[in-house]
Formats: structure tokens, C-alpha cells, sequence
């Protein structure tokens, strides 16, 4: 475990100082959340099935990194039970806020809200099984400081979820093509490439775990 966690620190060092472009951004959101609780949203996004594929499970701990609402934050808690625990991260605290509220509301105590910054989730070191970035990824205004921080705080064969759409960048969405080019460049690799997400097709979920594999 230990030479793990030491190789984890090592390939964070190594992505922090490799270069890798910076993709156009868009604008973090900041308005109503209600945006995020439309109807049939479950359906439409398969979340379900997201969770099976990130082997989200009773007793697992999971981060919704840019939480928003707690949508997601609150379908994971419910599915790690009370031995499990979800990090709710964002870098608004009102949209935190809310979520405690929301969590207490339902008897959701497992859930964890995380005030992160801009470059550094601020999630603890080897803590996570899985995590999600659902819509997120394209308003990483540095992703290469953010997932060097990630890369921590993941346990070994940790599952990292990217759902976003493709876009360019300044339009709520990225090319996929980008995203899978900066993730692995940051001492990740792709295990999983599905885009049921969404009827379009435009949309697509990817998945990544650590390059860096236990001795």
C-alpha cells in the first residue's frame, strides 16, 4: 500500500509539471439548481448503470466533484448506505449549503460537503473509490493542477467517471478527444468508453483509473 500511495504522489508530481493544453472553458454555473432536477433525468442519464459501471457498492466511498445540487450526490449516498460515505465537492459554498440542507432533509448522513477551489479538489488522501464528474469536466479552467490533486486521494483501482458532451470547449461541452488527451497525459488511463448517456449521441461517459498499478 504504501509503495502505491508513493507511486500515486510521484505520477501527481509528474502530470503537475508535464504540459499539457489548456482546453477552452466554459463559465462555472451559478444559477438556479433546479436546472439539474428535471424529470426523467434519471432515465435519461442511465445513472444507475453509471454507478454499476464505477462499482459503486454498499460500504464504498464516492466523490461527486462539482456537486451542484447534490443530484447525484444524493443517488450515491443512497447506494453506499450508511457504511458508506460521498464527498459533495464544489467550489461554491450556497450550492453546499444547500446540499447539507438536502441531506438532512432526507437522513442522508453520509453525505460530506468539501469546499474546493479552483485547481484543488481538497478531497483526503487515498479516500475514494470511485467518482464522478457529471457535466463538469468542460468548465475546468486548469484540469491539469485539478486532476494532479485528484490523483492522491484515490485508492488503489480507484474508478474516475467523465460525463460530459462534445462541444468546444466555451459551450458547456468538450471534444471528447481532448478530454481522454489530458486525462492520461495526467497519470490516468482509459478502462471504459460508453455514450448511452444521452439519445443524441453527443454525449459520452468515460472512464479511468491510475496508471500507476500496485506493487
Amino acid at each position: 500500500m504504501k509503495r502505491f500511495v508513493l507511486a500515486l504522489f510521484l505520477a501527481a508530481s509528474l502530470a503537475a509539471q508535464t504540459p499539457v493544453p489548456q482546453h477552452p472553458t466554459s463559465q462555472p454555473y451559478a444559477g438556479d439548481l433546479s436546472i439539474f432536477e428535471t424529470p426523467g433525468r434519471d432515465e435519461r442519464l442511465q445513472i444507475q448503470r453509471v454507478m454499476d459501471l464505477l462499482q459503486i457498492k454498499e460500504g464504498s466511498t464516492v466523490a461527486d466533484l462539482g456537486a451542484g445540487s447534490g443530484w447525484f450526490t444524493t443517488r450515491a449516498a443512497k447506494r453506499v448506505g450508511p457504511t458508506g460515505k460521498v464527498f459533495a465537492e464544489d467550489i461554491n459554498p450556497q450550492y453546499l449549503s444547500y446540499i447539507r440542507d438536502r441531506a438532512a432533509k432526507d437522513k442522508l448522513p453520509q453525505i460530506v460537503t468539501v469546499l474546493g477551489t479552483p485547481e484543488n479538489p481538497k478531497l483526503p488522501a487515498n479516500s475514494v473509490d470511485a467518482l464522478l464528474m457529471l457535466k463538469v469536466y468542460h468548465e475546468l479552467a486548469n484540469p491539469r493542477a485539478v486532476l494532479a490533486a485528484l490523483l492522491p486521494s484515490l485508492k488503489p483501482g480507484a474508478r474516475l467517471g467523465i460525463i460530459d458532451r462534445n462541444g468546444s470547449g466555451d459551450d458547456h461541452g468538450l471534444k471528447e478527444s481532448i478530454v481522454e488527451k489530458e486525462i492520461t497525459a495526467a497519470g490516468f488511463r482509459l478502462v471504459g468508453h460508453y455514450d448511452f448517456t444521452k439519445a443524441d449521441g453527443q454525449d459520452y461517459f468515460l472512464i479511468f483509473t491510475p496508471a500507476a498499478v500496485r506493487q
